[in-house]
């Protein structure tokens, strides 16, 4: 993968993440409705120095081009992170290319969902991706419904193992073509009177 770039949404800044981001990450990671539906190769209870190793795995992933991790910034406060999404190509084996997670203060604000549509369209723009799969636990609504509205497909239910235990694995595959085909239109201009109008 290339260099992680920063990207931006109407309210949102999805900076690459830092070392530096360890504290805040420790700070709002460390609560079991953020980590319940997560792998359950995270560690619960969160150990105190569970930020910094997972910072310092994700800048060692983002330097050898394996995956893309972004701090998300609310634009109107706070001026730290409120979560983190990542993305990182297919291994043909786990279909799951992307995660995220987001502090519950600011969850029911779509802010989410705004954050994975510019990554998703990233992806697909940019990276030139055919399609992602993703992935999430079937009793993680929220997670459930972002997938859904962004034209996913359910292709695949398992049995997961996550934070909170076993439970039903959703396997999503979006194409670049569905993913497309629910983008708004832009608006069609208006020719003006002094411009010709052909039929």
């Amino acid at each position: 993968m290339p260099p992680t770039p920063v990207l931006q949404t109407p309210r949102l800044v999805l900076r690459p993440l830092r070392a530096k981001d360890a504290p805040v990450i420790q700070k709002r990671f460390a609560n079991w409705e953020v980590v319940r539906w997560l792998d359950a190769k995270v560690p619960w209870p969160y150990p105190a120095d569970g930020a910094t190793g997972f910072a310092a795995a994700a800048l060692a992933e983002m330097a050898k081009g394996e995956k893309s991790h972004w701090a998300i910034i609310p634009k109107k406060g706070p001026a730290d992170l409120i979560g983190v999404i990542s993305l990182r190509p297919d291994d043909g084996v786990t279909h799951d290319q992307g995660g995220f997670w987001l502090d519950p203060a600011f969850r029911g604000r779509g802010l989410m969902t705004e954050a994975a549509d510019r990554v998703t369209e990233y992806a697909f723009g940019k990276l030139a991706w055919p399609c992602l799969w993703l992935s999430n636990a079937q009793d993680n609504h929220a997670s459930r419904r972002i997938k859904e509205k962004q034209g996913a497909r359910l292709v695949d239910m398992m049995i997961g193992q996550f934070v909170g235990g076993a439970a039903t694995r959703m396997v999503w595959q979006l194409t670049r073509e569905d993913w497309r085909a629910r983008q708004p239109m832009p608006p069609r201009r208006e020719a003006k009177a002094s411009e010709p109008v052909h039929a």
